[in-house]
């Protein structure tokens, strides 16, 4: 079967199984045309459902650019750059990775009204929201705090949420059917759980709420947003939205979404899914949900055959059918079961520098041994019986220390490696993080076995 009927067959599967009215999908990768397909009533490529929750992501972007550019620090109170009457100790990097202990939604019954606050009025009746966890205790999802944070970024940048997002996200990185207000907008349907009666559901606009939820989009749209999420090297080599590395930052888990299960954590306004049966892989991206809507869009991340800038989304017209969010995954898993990534030659490089050769091989540390290598142009390093697939440390040269080393990455990231020489210039100890290497095995006061 052609991998892209394998994605269709799975498509039309959740939609029949689930009684979504309409549902539409998209994957990208960097080394495929965009596969998009939609199934069910009044919907095609250009339809725009609502995402829902999957806006967060947008809003975390704009924080993590505000900080990037010293507007921000993930350690200020939010009382610092907006005017709150309440909960003003609360920290921008807490509450951007749910960990803040502020109540789900501002102060009033917003889904039996189906009215949500304006900013003044959001503001007006903060204190009146509560502090139901202690700070860092645990995770505890809350629009009210992301609602916030989007309103801290407009203040910053002297705008509106939406203005700001326009500007600095969806002009920039080419997403011209995502929008606050939608264009081409496809019903969303509650659906009867005993009858094939679908509900309309009221088209609500989230008013001050809406950084964290508003945003309507197509499935071609988020399927680039979260190959960016994945991969930001390749969507985004400039960096012109966010650097790759400020990305990788907000992928790192910040809390686990429960304390005994941990199958899903999440990072700086990110969901983490870590795929279980997959070696070393994790899916990026969010979940949404508004009336009459749910929404999925994933990025993978790492493991074998997993192609370059690979995203996935699903958008439905469903308020009920939870299959929606799990099918962003499926079609992951699919993409790489049926059309992996090329395996790439490996091609002969030049040699390590003569200033370095001393350094490759077997050392000792601890009682342990590890193996030192030049690859790409750079030091690596693993323990000789880490398991295959475990990323290498890897070291940069410290300007103007020609035997000083910064852990970029992997074990020990950050720590420095020292080298020392015999009076030949031969490397005959490293330091590593502190800790001793040597030739042959040590123990701690020096003794050679």
């Amino acid at each position: 079967m052609k991998a892209t009927q394998r994605y269709e067959r799975i498509t039309r599967q959740v939609q029949a199984d689930a009684r979504v009215p309409a549902l539409s999908v998209a994957v990208h990768r960097a080394d495929r045309p965009l596969w998009t397909f939609q199934v069910g009533e009044g919907v095609d490529a250009g339809s725009q459902l609502r995402m829902g929750s999957v806006t967060k992501t947008f809003t975390a972007v704009l924080v993590m650019q505000c900080r990037d550019e010293g507007l921000l620090e993930l350690d200020d109170q939010i009382a610092r750059h907006l005017p709150v009457k309440a909960h003003g100790e609360l920290t921008v990097g807490r509450m951007l990775s749910h960990v803040s202990g502020l109540q789900r939604e501002p102060f009033g019954d917003v889904w039996d009204t189906m009215r949500a606050p304006d900013l003044e009025g959001m503001l007006a009746q903060l204190d009146r929201a509560e502090q139901v966890l202690r700070p860092g205790r645990r995770f505890h999802y809350s629009n009210l705090a992301i609602a916030l944070l989007g309103h801290l970024v407009g203040r910053l940048r002297g705008g509106t949420w939406a203005e700001v997002l326009q500007e600095r996200i969806l002009d920039p990185f080419g997403l011209h059917d995502t929008a606050v207000t939608p264009q081409r907008p496809v019903t969303g349907y509650q659906v009867d759980a005993w009858s094939d009666y679908a509900h309309p559901e009221p088209s609500t606009d989230f008013g001050a709420v809406g950084p964290a939820a508003q945003l309507w989009t197509t499935a071609a749209d988020l399927a680039r947003w979260a190959a960016f999420l994945a991969d930001p090297r390749e969507m985004d080599p400039n960096g012109t939205v966010l650097s790759a590395a400020t990305v990788e930052e907000m992928r790192a888990p910040q809390t686990v979404t429960e304390e005994v299960l941990w199958a899903r954590g999440f990072g700086l306004g990110l969901i983490l899914h870590p795929r279980p049966g997959a070696e070393r892989v994790v899916h990026v991206g969010h979940d949404g949900a508004m009336p009459g809507f749910l929404a999925g869009a994933y990025g993978r991340v790492g493991g074998a055959g997993t192609p370059r800038a690979l995203g996935a989304a699903a958008l439905g017209s469903s308020g009920t059918a939870r299959d929606i969010c799990e099918l962003p995954h499926e079609l992951l898993a699919a993409v790489v079961e049926e059309d992996p990534a090329a395996i790439a030659p490996w091609v002969p490089g030049p040699p390590a520098p003569p200033q370095y050769r001393s350094v490759l091989g077997r050392w000792w540390s601890e009682g342990f041994e590890y193996g030192f290598s030049w690859r790409d142009g750079t030091l690596h390093a693993r323990a000789v019986d880490a398991p295959g697939k475990l990323p290498p440390a890897v070291f940069a040269a410290v300007e103007g220390s020609p035997d000083l080393f910064r852990t970029v990455s992997g074990r020990e990231a950050g720590e420095l490696l020292r080298l020392t020489r015999d009076a030949d210039g031969t490397v005959v100890r490293m330091h590593w993080a502190t800790y001793r290497l040597s030739r042959g095995q040590e123990a701690f006061d020096g003794h050679r076995f």
